[in-house]
């Protein structure tokens, strides 16, 4: 005659089973969050190398943080709907891009703003520098995700802007084309940057500080 589990069998297996998943579902998070992580890599990779065609173009120069004319918001390239805005320079480099879906985060549901994840350091390139004037460009951002905050911008002002959605870091490319993950940090460092003191706690993330200098 053959014997059936016991139920103290099926309630160990349970509970080996509820141990296993407790585990490995952890596991299987972070290296879906991983993949995100290397897919946004590439997307400020593409936007980067935009950039630099762009700045090929017009004799090394970057393109201006924002022109005098104005957008359609109805007919924004990268799907912002809100109320009119400038001409930002992430609509200057459109021209060189495949498509805009690479403007978009993969571990992002909805834009962070400006239909779009990414932004630069605005007071790197309010003066619109050439690429002759970085002296460190391997070391200096130019392109990276935003955390929050408008326009498409980082370590801008008050709002610092930046996230650590990526297992505690974020995505960047550098001034010379290269682009990688750093570590994310948080806390004022407006007495050793050109950045102003953040707004709240909240708007205090930024990547380490020695990326922050463009000459």
């Amino acid at each position: 005659m053959k014997r059936g589990f016991t139920l103290i069998e099926l309630l160990v297996v349970i509970a080996i089973i509820a141990i296993l998943a407790a585990i490995l579902f952890p596991v299987f998070a972070r290296a879906r969050e991983k993949a995100r992580q290397t897919a946004c890599l590439s997307n400020v990779k593409q936007i980067g190398l935009a950039i630099l065609m762009y700045v090929q173009d017009y004799d090394e120069k970057f393109p201006p943080n924002y022109m005098g004319s104005w957008r359609d918001a109805a007919i924004d390239p990268l799907g912002y709907t809100g109320t009119s805005n400038y001409h930002w320079w992430d609509c200057r480099v459109l021209p060189y891009m495949a498509n805009t879906q690479i403007w978009r985060c993969p571990s992002q549901s909805t834009p962070v703003s400006y239909g779009n994840d990414y932004g630069r350091p605005a007071f790197i390139f309010d003066s619109m520098p050439t690429l002759g004037d970085f002296k460190t460009p391997a070391n200096t951002i130019m392109i990276g995700e935003k955390g929050s905050g408008g326009g498409p911008y980082i370590l801008s002002g008050p709002y610092y802007a930046c996230t650590d959605r990526h297992n505690g870091g974020a995505n960047y490319c550098m001034v010379d084309g290269h682009a990688k993950w750093l570590k994310t940090e948080a806390g004022d460092v407006s007495a050793a940057t050109p950045l102003s003191a953040p707004a709240s706690a909240g708007y205090s993330l930024h990547p380490p500080v020695e990326y922050f200098y463009p000459y």
